[in-house]
Order: structure tokens, then C-alpha cells, then sequence
């Protein structure tokens, strides 16, 4: 099939990767996953389109497509828009506060892991002063719903809340995973009072990663440890949503609807203008004539850097 797969992600601020890429063909398998290879360089875009309703459109081609950097049209050399696996990670919250909610956030995360494409590879973290990987140690990731179950119930609610450590760890671990794209479900209050890491590094290695996070923000009333913003931001700058039930139990439809969002988005890339150093901004547009009032959620911006740079880095 030619040369081993390679994937060189080169990427500051806005996340959106620069990537060394290969095409190869590969035979047709029901678990088959998009080889992308090329020796040009590309912005990829993780792009999920909604109607007036909120509903999730998928289905829709490339010429549906339009996208800008810095206002310029950009011509399309990559698009894929079926159901691919991806590599995705759960952090599920364990500090004391979530002791009362813990029943209606395990039940929510099951759900998650049964909506999602079967040949999804994933992991579990569970954090409250520290991070603990759900799954064996033999085992970085698993499609098995009985494997995730049990990680998702081995935490053990205590403690104060180490958030940016878990993200951090999350990221790093979705680095390791073999699909191509990678998502990121983050259960929390958005409190953080036992990390390592300052916040400002959590927010810069979102910035550098391909990563889409979701956060799904639970609070008691009066809880002085609640942060929605810092899981809006986390959301934002990783082209994701940000969710906050106002019930532990309307955490299922929350689940299924993120688990449907993975699925349904669409990958398009593009070669970048050549530049130096700057930040880009992206827009992308989508017209359907069947879908009037089309939404997109995608990266806004992006760091281009220099090949040169990176390689002496």
C-alpha cells in the first residue's frame, strides 16, 4: 500500500492543523477508515452544519461548500462527509461536589458510547485531585461497551477537581489513537483546584490540537467552584459545543446529540495561502436549497507557520 502512514500536525493558535499528508488507496472494509496521504501541506476543517432547528445535516456535497481565509476564497482539495470512526475521549469529573449527580453522568456517558460508530476507539479519564485512566493499563483504547462501562465506574467521587490536568492528559492520550479525527467529551463543573498545569497551558495545547471538545457543564445551585466560561472557551476554540443541562437527567438527549454531531460532521481541507507567521482567519459557508437557514460550527482561526519552523523546533 506504499509508504506507512504519516501525519505531521503543524498548528498554533485556532487549533486548525497544518498537515503533511499522503493519498493512498485501500481496499473497501466495513471498518475502514479515510487514508489521508499527501506531501502537501493543508488546512484541515472539522465542520458540522445544523438546520434552523438545531438538527444535524449531513449528506450534503462539496459543491455545498464554500470557505475564506482572510475574506479570499479558497479552493476545496479535500472533502469527506460519510461516518468514519474517530478516536474520541470521555473525562468524566469525580471530585466530591459530583457525588450527588454521579448516577445521572455515568448513565449519560453509557449512552454516548452506545450512539457512536462502533468502530470508534476510546478511552476513559476520571480526575478529581489527579487523572486515572479508566482502562487497564494493557489497554490505551477500546471499543468494547463492557471495557468502557467498567472504566466509567471505576472513579470514585472525592477530593477537589484537577480540570486543566485531565484536559491536558485527555489531548495527549487522542494524539496516540490511529483514526484521523479526534474528539474530546468533557463532564465538569469547569472548577479547578488541584492541577499541575496553569490554565494557560490547558488553553494553548487546545489551540495546537486537531481536537473537537465537547463540554457538558453540570452545577448545583450556589456551587462556588461552577465555571460555565472556561468550558464555553474550551468549546470554542476546538470548533465544538458547549452544553449545560439544567438537570442531571437531561444529560441523555445531550449525549445523543453529540454522539449524532461526531458522526454527521464533514472534513474539507485546503492548501493555505503562502505567508509568514500570521493569524488566519476561516469562514466557512454552506448553501443547500433543501435546507434554508444552514448553521455551521467550525475553527475560526488558525497560526500559519513556516515548514522551516517547525522542523527546527
Amino acid at each position: 500500500m506504499g509508504r506507512p502512514f504519516r501525519l505531521q500536525i503543524l498548528m498554533t493558535l485556532g487549533a486548525v492543523p497544518f498537515v503533511f499528508l499522503v493519498f493512498a488507496a485501500r481496499p473497501k472494509q466495513q471498518q475502514s477508515e479515510l487514508i489521508i496521504r499527501s506531501e502537501a501541506r493543508l488546512v484541515l476543517l472539522d465542520v458540522s452544519v445544523t438546520n434552523h432547528e438545531g438538527g444535524h445535516v449531513s449528506g450534503l456535497a462539496q459543491s455545498a461548500f464554500s470557505v475564506f481565509e482572510n475574506g479570499k476564497l479558497q479552493q476545496i482539495t479535500v472533502f469527506a462527509n460519510e461516518d468514519r470512526p474517530v478516536t474520541v475521549g470521555i473525562i468524566v469529573d469525580e471530585s466530591y461536589s459530583m457525588t450527588p449527580k454521579r448516577n445521572d453522568v455515568l448513565s449519560a456517558a453509557e449512552t454516548f458510547i452506545q450512539a457512536s460508530n462502533p468502530y470508534d476507539e476510546m478511552f476513559v479519564l476520571n480526575f478529581n485531585d489527579t487523572v486515572k485512566h479508566g482502562l487497564p493499563p494493557q489497554i490505551p483504547f477500546s471499543d468494547d461497551i463492557r471495557q468502557l462501562r467498567s472504566a466509567l465506574q471505576r472513579g470514585l467521587p472525592q477530593g477537589k477537581t484537577a480540570l486543566y490536568d485531565a484536559v491536558v492528559d485527555g489531548l495527549k492520550q487522542l494524539e496516540q489513537g490511529r483514526r484521523e479525527k479526534k474528539a474530546l467529551i468533557v463532564i465538569s463543573d469547569g472548577g479547578d483546584n488541584a492541577s499541575f498545569h496553569k490554565r494557560s497551558e490547558m488553553l494553548d495545547m487546545v489551540e495546537k490540537s486537531i481536537a473537537t471538545i465537547y463540554s457538558i457543564g453540570l452545577f448545583s445551585p450556589g456551587d462556588p467552584d461552577r465555571n460555565p466560561g472556561i468550558l464555553k472557551k474550551l468549546a470554542r476554540i476546538s470548533g465544538g459545543e458547549a452544553y449545560f443541562p439544567d438537570d442531571p437527567s437531561e444529560m441523555l438527549p445531550v449525549c445523543r446529540r453529540i454522539a449524532k454531531d461526531i458522526r454527521a460532521r464533514y472534513t474539507i481541507g485546503y492548501v493555505p495561502l503562502p505567508g509568514n507567521g500570521t493569524v488566519r482567519d476561516i469562514r466557512v459557508h454552506v448553501s443547500a436549497p433543501a435546507y434554508p437557514r444552514l448553521s455551521v460550527h467550525t475553527r475560526a482561526s488558525y497560526r500559519y507557520e513556516p515548514i522551516e519552523n517547525q522542523e527546527t523546533n
